[in-house]
């Protein structure tokens, strides 16, 4: 700390959590599902205010926060990049007919009572074989929702589901960047850290399968035979349902799983996919456009242009099915950047003061056995992820301020990264200012709060590695 920064005190530290805490709960309270569309935002700006007064009264110049916040807002424009990207991806996917043939043939292929249990498995196994948990949701995700609407089942299990599945993937596979960040951070290798996860990461699997499984056999959806039809009927009027759609998502897939960066490998996605609308739908586009004037090499030009900002629309004269493939467009994803770049603010600022530092501190005193220091760096993750909104901050800060504490009680480090990732990855969708949490709720059109009560095995993740903690059980000494 420089000579002229006063140390925060811890009163200085949880001020503006507390501010954002109050204000965060009247904006919920007043505004509901909706909050997250301005409310949420201004009281994340505003405690970022309160943050920087604490700042400058401990000694810091304005231009020492603003360097802070640009930096911090730095480290999420990949995160942006790929919201804008895979706004344009939803709305060519949907456009090139990818979403509609999934839609249609997933109606034929899944039941209802066992939908829950198979799009939990789907994404799993799609997320642990390209290792992004952003890429399934925005991908398989959207048409799992709208297959879920077409047999009567619930959005928000679904959403749930997904999302389980989803995290699975990201936190097990050695293609997702947050399972080769965490052990980098605590200092293990990658495959002893995997190794290691499983005690804790197959068990909450194997829980959340059962109640979906569960919930699925319990649910009274039968998929109305009518609706149904009427679905699958719409859909083949206004496309030309064949499974050659299916190439943009499988271009995405195998170059996902080469480990090309997401941001490219959605934008290429989306790109296909609108090279495809034109070749297999130039009807679905040229009704789209609705510019007869226009040469119709323009018009197919401006139906991909249009659909990869603004999104497609579309007007079947099916009230259902047009809710359910009118979305998409760069612009469907600019409130969740202006939740994000808010978010990423308040982290920010909190990070430059020290005022997080101070926190964990403090909360270092308490932990005087093994357990409690894992128990300590769990809740530490997750109230990052709550405070700084952001999963790699929640991963890296804990793991730079515990690294040495694991290592003076002479704990292996794979103790710390399986903590790191089974509390600051998991619960990063949970939460609705944080990036992860925004975009799964942008991608699946779903309000966070709306989807958080069903994804368990975000929720029994944490909850098994406390308990774990407490027992004793595969905590791993130094070699």
């Amino acid at each position: 700390m420089s000579d002229h920064h006063k140390n925060p005190t811890m009163i200085d530290a949880i001020a503006p959590i507390v501010v954002l805490i109050i204000m965060l709960s009247f904006s919920v309270y007043l505004y509901g599902d909706d909050s997250s569309y301005g409310a949420n935002q201004i009281a994340l700006i505003l405690s970022a205010g309160i943050a920087s007064i604490i700042a400058i009264k401990n000694g810091y110049t304005w231009k020492e926060v603003e360097t802070g916040i640009v930096k911090g807002i730095g480290m999420g424009m990949r995160a942006i990049l790929i919201l804008l990207a895979v706004g344009a991806l939803i709305g060519t996917l949907i456009m090139s007919g990818t979403v509609p043939a999934m839609i249609y043939y997933g109606l034929n292929i899944l039941s209802p009572s066992i939908f829950y249990f198979t799009a939990c498995v789907i994404c799993a196994i799609a997320s642990l074989s390209i290792g992004s948990s952003w890429t399934v949701a925005g991908t398989l995700g959207v048409a799992l929702m709208g297959i879920a609407t077409g047999l009567g089942l619930s959005p928000s299990v679904t959403a749930g589901a997904i999302i389980s599945g989803a995290y699975f993937g990201d936190k097990m596979s050695p293609l997702s960047d947050t399972t080769n960040l965490a052990p980098a951070i605590a200092g293990t290798d990658l495959f002893s850290h995997i190794r290691h996860m499983v005690w804790t990461t197959g068990p909450s699997l194997v829980i959340a399968l059962i109640i979906f499984l569960i919930m699925g056999l319990n649910s009274n959806a039968e998929g109305n035979a009518d609706g149904l039809i009427l679905i699958q009927s719409t859909l083949q009027n206004t496309f030309n349902i064949s499974v050659v759609s299916f190439v943009p998502i499988v271009v995405i897939f195998v170059l996902a799983y080469k480990k090309m960066p997401a941001f490219p490998t959605i934008l290429i996605g989306a790109l296909l996919a609108g090279l495809f609308s034109i070749i297999l739908q130039p009807e679905v586009v040229s009704n789209f456009v609705n510019q007869p004037e226009l040469p119709n090499s323009l018009t197919l030009l401006s139906g991909v242009w249009t659909a990869l900002h603004s999104g497609f629309v579309l007007e079947s004269g099916v009230p259902m099915v047009d809710d359910l493939l009118t979305r998409g467009g760069m612009a469907s994803m600019l409130n969740t950047i202006w939740l994000v770049v808010c978010a990423l603010t308040f982290g920010a600022v909190l990070e430059t003061a020290q005022l997080l530092n101070k926190i964990v501190e403090k909360v270092l005193t308490f932990a005087n056995s093994t357990g409690s220091l894992i128990i300590t760096t769990i809740a530490t993750c997750i109230g990052i992820n709550i405070i700084a909104a952001d999963q790699y901050i929640s991963i890296v800060l804990p793991g730079r301020m515990y690294r040495a504490e694991f290592k003076r009680r002479k704990l292996a480090a794979r103790n710390l990264s399986r903590a790191l990732e089974d509390s600051g990855t998991i619960t990063s969708p949970l939460i609705p200012w944080n990036t992860c949490g925004a975009y799964m709720s942008a991608s699946l059109g779903i309000a966070t709060f709306s989807y958080l009560p069903f994804c368990f095995f975000n929720l029994v993740n944490p909850i098994i590695a406390i308990i774990y903690a407490l027992l004793r059980i595969k905590i791993i000494r130094q070699d």
